[in-house]
């Protein structure tokens, strides 16, 4: 079998970076990593834009907001890096931030850059030339499941990591902060969701003390794999990172979690390869993580349903701008349906026909 390590690819087109300019700048607070040979584009992600910088000195990664975007708060370079420059201290598979840059007359917007972690990134689809036994499958899934759940564990206070959120009346207002910003981004061809919304509020769970580090966007083509034995080696995209409940956390992992025998409709929502054989199923993983000492829902109905209707709104904001004319990217084209589809989903959640 051969693994593939994730490949960058030219960027799209209007998402260049202006290299002199670039150059510039590493050349004041990074002149070891000498002059830029190449700068590529990684093709997966719909928010931050992360960019491949080949160097006379090595390999480091390039993030910036997506083009177009005016939300400052939702695309927060600043504060991702942040966030990165202290985790890496207890969390092993947290990346190392090199540098960040909020002068605008470099790329026009705040960057960061990062050590590259190179290795294999699972995607819609394995890449080509690898395959995974059942076997490999499954082991995947238990680690994928263990990393969550040691990002859990971290005791935020003795890592000095307190002041990341306000774990407390986390749920409600990620509730009605979501709520909010589908109503803000809905077009006419999306449906109101206004069942769901009202249904999210009236089951809140109780507030509880389980407060924990969330990354908010756990999930395969989120970490980076060892070639050799798929081995976890880190963990990516922490623009979401925040102190919450843990299970609001599995609940938006899950969102993505599509299985093999899942109907027809919800077959198109696949972004990951969760349908092959031996992956485990949503109720398998939830299974795991509880039985590994994380936290136990008495119903996740909720953290379900909560986890696709978010799902649904980051998908409408980025098809909002895409009809606005935000982004020129055409893989946003029919986010549209995507979003009514993922809407339709999480109402088969409220409504008991499905409970991960």
């Amino acid at each position: 079998m051969r693994q593939v390590t994730d490949q960058a690819t030219d960027p799209r087109p209007g998402e260049e970076l202006p290299r002199d300019r670039l150059q510039a700048y590493l050349g004041d607070v990074m002149p070891e990593w000498g002059e830029i040979e190449a700068i590529t584009q990684f093709p997966g992600g719909a928010s931050n834009l992360t960019y491949l910088i080949c160097a006379s000195g090595g390999e480091f990664i390039l993030r910036r907001p997506p083009f177009g975007s005016k939300a400052v708060s939702a695309h927060d370079m600043g504060r991702e890096y942040r966030v990165m420059n202290r985790l890496r201290h207890v969390y092993p598979y947290c990346p190392e931030p090199l540098a960040f840059c909020d002068d605008l007359s470099v790329l026009g917007e705040p960057f960061y850059l990062m050590r590259r972690l190179e290795g294999v990134i699972l995607r819609r689809d394995l890449p080509p030339g690898m395959s995974l036994s059942e076997k490999q499958a499954e082991t995947l899934c238990r680690r994928l499941i263990d990393t969550h759940l040691e990002l859990h564990r971290i005791d935020f206070h003795s890592a000095g990591l307190a002041d990341l959120g306000r774990p407390d009346g986390y749920v409600r207002r990620q509730v009605e902060g979501w709520s909010g910003r589908y109503r803000a981004a809905r077009t006419d061809d999306v449906p109101d969701n206004e069942a769901i919304m009202d249904w999210l509020i009236s089951h809140m769970p109780s507030e509880t003390n389980r407060g924990a580090i969330i990354h908010n966007d756990f999930k395969f083509d989120n970490v980076v794999l060892r070639p050799s034995d798929l081995g976890i080696i880190g963990v990516l995209d922490w623009e979401m990172a925040t102190l919450g409940d843990p299970l609001m956390d599995l609940g938006c992992s899950l969102a993505y979690w599509v299985e093999a025998d899942d109907p027809a409709p919800v077959q198109k929502l696949r972004m990951l390869p969760t349908h092959l054989p031996g992956m485990m199923t949503r109720r398998q993983i939830l299974e795991h993580y509880v039985e590994a000492g994380g936290a136990a829902p008495d119903d996740f109905r909720f953290y379900a349903a909560f986890g696709l209707f978010r799902l649904a709104v980051i998908v409408q904001q980025i098809y909002f701008r895409y009809v606005g004319g935000q982004t020129r990217d055409p893989r946003f084209a029919d986010f549209g349906g995507l979003c009514s589809l993922l809407s339709s989903t999480a109402k088969s959640v409220v409504s008991g026909q499905r409970t991960v």
